[in-house]
């Protein structure tokens, strides 16, 4: 039984280290993180990437991680990202209204 766990548990290390992008502002909120040196955050890069688009953010953070007086370099792009206008989030269609379904009484 412990060999099975072990082994087990080996694959879950093994496929934890694998990469799980599926759409492309994940891999841009990536890139952020990477040029940023902030892995430490790349949730909120990608969340960022979604809502403000990811090549205008991506050119902004490589922009900021060649300045060489930045210290922190993560700090001062969210700085530089709250002086954006906040993107208007698209309102969704009205909902079609549920169909029913009908259930006889057995008559």
């Amino acid at each position: 039984m412990a060999r099975i766990a072990s082994t087990y548990l080996a694959e879950l290390r093994r496929r934890a280290k694998e990469s799980r992008v599926y759409r492309k502002y994940q891999l841009l909120g990536l890139e952020i993180a990477a040029a940023l040196r902030d892995e430490r955050h790349k949730s909120l890069y990608i969340k960022l990437a979604k809502e403000y688009g990811g090549e205008r953010l991506l050119g902004l953070a490589k922009d900021v991680a060649e300045r060489r007086d930045v210290r922190k370099p993560g700090a001062y792009f969210m700085a530089l990202i709250a002086e954006l206008p906040r993107p208007a989030r698209p309102l969704r269609p009205p909902r079609a209204p549920r169909k029913r379904s009908v259930r006889s009484n057995g008559k």
